[in-house]
């Protein structure tokens, strides 16, 4: 009798490199190493502290809560509608019946269902600015879709929008676009309000289904001003895509807190979108996870706990605007220009330096850094700051 194997077919696949990176940081016994590679907000003193209003937000939890029973595919909906005032505007945020949503498992879930959405709903091709978050196009090759890229951003610095527009241009009616709410992962370059306004009008002209990625509201300008291109493409383009993670605003990234947002052009097409939501919900993970958006749910119904979540953000970006502040006003280190830096956004940026250089960074000063040359400006503090330009410029001073 013969058997046969199937497992063997698979391949030995790369390690993913951020991972091993935070081995290799984590096995380096030098007291004044610095990790820049895990995408945490970090304090000061390098902790990735439990938010207080999360704390008060689960005692409450933990008191009331009643049942773990299951929640269904679409998750908390109390939870989706609470976040929507903060979405999408506290004057409407409902679009007269055009936007409804369901939770996920995190911003990637969100970003997961939200292409998965849009394949279903006949879109072949992704278009996306370069570099991008890497799970974007992994998930995009996953699912089976073309992916075109566009350059992000210029040498500069600058938001690259010849190259958007060019690419809107070489698109078709039916594409969809990805894009970055705010605190562009990995670049920090984000677009203009300005800019948000033309590319607005452009999605609109060309006919392309945006979906945006909204996992860092509140870590760049403010949470209004962070939701200001999403809002602005909404108000022109017929129907559009969201995904949301509270990962990085309520710090509740263990806990995989996130929900994807549907906007229909007609109201009588909402629960049509929404029904195949379920549909791919069901079968990718069945229920989301309830702990984390509960606690969110609780804090976004209650005022002081608002006030309380608030100013804890508020701390985070201002803490990391004194480590942008700070680098910027370093200027040049070496042939690195770091003064981009200053007006960027969110926890990442891109040090304008080799592989070479980068490797250099982690044998000779214990700084670890991604290969692209990203960095999360939240594992700087006004402790290691300047050992990391100092560094900088030695390794690439000529």
């Amino acid at each position: 009798m013969s058997s046969s194997t199937v497992l063997t077919n698979l391949q030995q696949q790369p390690a993913d490199a951020l991972l091993a990176l935070i081995k290799l940081h984590n096995n380096d016994p030098r007291a004044d190493k610095i990790d820049l590679g895990v995408g945490v907000y970090r304090t000061d003193t390098g902790a990735t502290p439990v938010f207080k209003a999360i704390k008060a937000a689960e005692q409450k939890l933990l008191e009331t809560q009643d049942s773990k029973a299951y929640l269904g595919p679409e998750g908390d909906m109390d939870f989706v509608r609470a976040l929507m005032p903060y979405v999408f505007g506290a004057a409407n945020p409902m679009m007269d019946g055009r936007i409804e949503g369901m939770q996920t498992p995190g911003g990637t879930g969100a970003v997961r269902l939200a292409l998965a959405l849009a394949k279903r709903a006949g879109v072949a091709r992704i278009w996306m600015g370069t570099p991008s978050w890497p799970n974007h196009a992994q998930i995009v090759a996953d699912l089976g879709l073309e992916l075109k890229g566009f350059v992000h951003a210029t040498r500069s610095g600058l938001a690259d929008m010849d190259s958007l527009r060019f690419a809107v241009g070489q698109a078709e009616a039916g594409d969809a676009i990805l894009l970055h709410g705010c605190c562009h992962n990995p670049s920090g370059i984000d677009y203009s309000p300005a800019q948000w306004d033309e590319i607005a009008r452009l999605l609109r002209d060309k006919g392309l289904l945006p979906i945006i990625d909204l996992a860092y509201q509140g870590l760049g300008e403010g949470m209004e001003e962070d939701a200001y291109g999403l809002r602005r493409v909404l108000a022109e383009v017929p129907e559009a895509l969201v995904a949301y993670s509270c990962d990085k605003n309520f710090g509740l990234y263990r806990d995989r807190v996130g929900a994807v947002y549907v906007m229909t052009a007609d109201p009588a097409q909402l629960n049509a979108a929404l029904s195949n939501g379920h549909v791919l919900a069901r079968a990718a993970w069945s229920m989301p996870p309830d702990h984390g958006a509960a606690a969110v749910r609780i804090i976004l119904e209650d005022p002081a706990l608002v006030k309380l979540w608030q100013g804890e953000l508020d701390e985070m970006r201002a803490r990391m605007r004194q480590v942008r502040a700070r680098l910027a006003g370093a200027g040049m280190a070496g042939t690195a220009d770091l003064s981009p830096l200053g007006g960027q956004n969110g926890l990442f940026s891109i040090v304008p330096m080799t592989a070479e250089q980068i490797l250099a960074m982690r044998e000779k000063h214990g700084v670890y850094m991604a290969g692209s040359g990203r960095i999360n400006v939240a594992g700087l503090t006004m402790g290691n700051i300047d050992k990391f330009i100092a560094a900088v410029a030695d390794v690439t001073a000529g």
